[in-house]
């Protein structure tokens, strides 16, 4: 199956960028390269793109994308949240800019064998990098009740999470639970027939929050936003693309963080804390894709973009 991602807010990440020819420029996330092709398109001889995925298929693919910008282009197999380690040992200080869609790509959705989709049925799996051990299937297996409602309640904001939990493991007492649509029906037959399809699909925030889970997603993702603002050159920018509202927060709060000049709690009398904001926002309010992008890829719809730029 060709490796295929529809860039969201395409235009927008480019202008929000503010690309430089011959600056260094990283995505993080590069997926199928369509946000990648386009900044490796505006580099010059002098340029750098750093495009890290750890995803191999996308990698792979995203090097067949790229190839006729290899050289002003290096791959790098690794989580985005190990970029400022990569670019130590690539031997890069700073960079102009830096692109993070936190999104899962088309490829991984509608690739049954990979098995994100609770429509199609395929082995529970959900792994971005399919060297980890740790897959859906055993999560769905081997966590306990109360585990599974954590998640299912911190990661998919699932308001029956306990009565999923339990389901799930009723369910995995008579039988193993392979694949995903024996997952999706337990979660389907959890709710009320009244209720069942009245937000979409029953199974979607069970899913995400499994995917969430395997993939390690929210784990010191502010830490690590802040982490990358910090390899920024003066006017160098960062834009990140959410997808749910969990992950937007995490990014809205460290970018407010950063671009605070005291971070006191606000009963302090004096400032003690000497913090100094090391980015300024370039848009105060989330961007959002138009009705037009929308109709045309749906899963635009929830998308969030936030930029900031370094002082």
């Amino acid at each position: 199956m060709e490796f295929v991602h529809i860039p969201v807010m395409l235009r927008q990440c480019i202008d929000g960028l503010d690309i430089k020819p011959d600056g260094i420029y990283v995505d993080g996330t590069v997926g199928g390269a369509g946000h990648s092709a386009e900044i490796a398109a505006r580099l010059d001889g002098a340029g750098r793109l750093i495009a890290v995925d750890k995803d191999e298929e996308a990698l792979l693919a995203a090097g067949q994308r790229l190839s006729a910008y290899m050289d002003r282009v290096s791959l790098v197999h690794d989580d985005f949240k190990n970029l400022t380690s990569d670019l130590d040992v690539m031997g890069v200080d700073k960079v102009d800019g830096i692109l993070l869609d936190l999104g899962v790509s088309s490829y991984q959705l509608d690739n049954a064998q990979r098995g994100f989709s609770y429509m199609q049925d395929a082995p529970l799996d959900m792994r971005m990098d399919k060297g980890q051990y740790l897959t859906a299937f055993n999560i769905v297996n081997e966590y306990s009740v109360n585990e599974l409602a954590r998640i299912l309640w911190e990661y998919g904001e699932e308001k029956l999470a306990r009565r999923i939990a339990e389901n799930i493991v009723k369910a995995r007492e008579q039988h193993t639970i392979s694949t995903t649509l024996q997952l999706s029906k337990i979660v389907e037959d959890s709710y009320p027939a009244k209720t069942r399809w009245k937000y979409g699909h029953p199974a979607k925030r069970t899913f995400q929050a499994i995917r969430i889970t395997v993939n390690d997603e929210l784990t010191a993702l502010g830490e690590t936003i802040k982490d990358m603002a910090g390899r920024l050159k003066t006017g160098g920018r960062m834009a990140v693309i959410t997808f749910h509202s969990l992950e937007d927060r995490i990014v809205k709060n460290a970018f407010r963080e950063l671009s605070t000049d005291c971070i006191c709690p606000p009963d302090f009398p004096v400032c003690v804390c000497n913090h100094h904001r090391s980015v300024e926002q370039v848009n105060s309010k989330p961007i959002t894709a138009s009705e037009e992008e929308v109709a045309s890829n749906p899963r635009a719809k929830s998308a969030k973009l936030r930029i900031v730029q370094k002082v």
